[in-house]
């Protein structure tokens, strides 16, 4: 799962991401699959300024993924009942149209 799901993710218009989970709940699975793939060296190389912070707790609180970007939108995805790849694919989404965006701002 891990880098192959990841490899089309660059991360230029990300400013920090959040994982928060706690590891004795049974829905963390994907989470942690995702943070390994957004913290693969091949990704984390694609924007050496972006944060990637863990908040690992024993609370029993629900698994989610806080995503910020460069021109101040957020994602917050509640990670309990989506998988990882869903997940990549969503921030990838994103991550490709606010570089389409960057870059149709800057012919102009």
């Amino acid at each position: 799962m891990a880098a192959a799901s990841g490899v089309g993710l660059v991360l230029k218009s990300v400013k920090s991401i959040a994982v928060r989970f706690c590891p004795f709940e049974p829905n963390v699975r994907a989470t942690r699959e995702f943070l390994e793939v957004v913290n693969a060296k091949k990704i984390r190389t694609t924007n050496s300024n972006c944060e990637i912070t863990v908040d690992v707790r024993h609370d029993k609180s629900e698994p989610l993924v806080d995503v910020h970007f460069v021109d101040g939108e957020r994602l917050l995805i509640k990670s309990a009942n989506v998988t990882a790849r869903e997940m990549l694919l969503k921030l990838g989404a994103l991550c490709s149209a606010k570089d389409m965006q960057t870059k149709d701002s800057a012919k102009k």
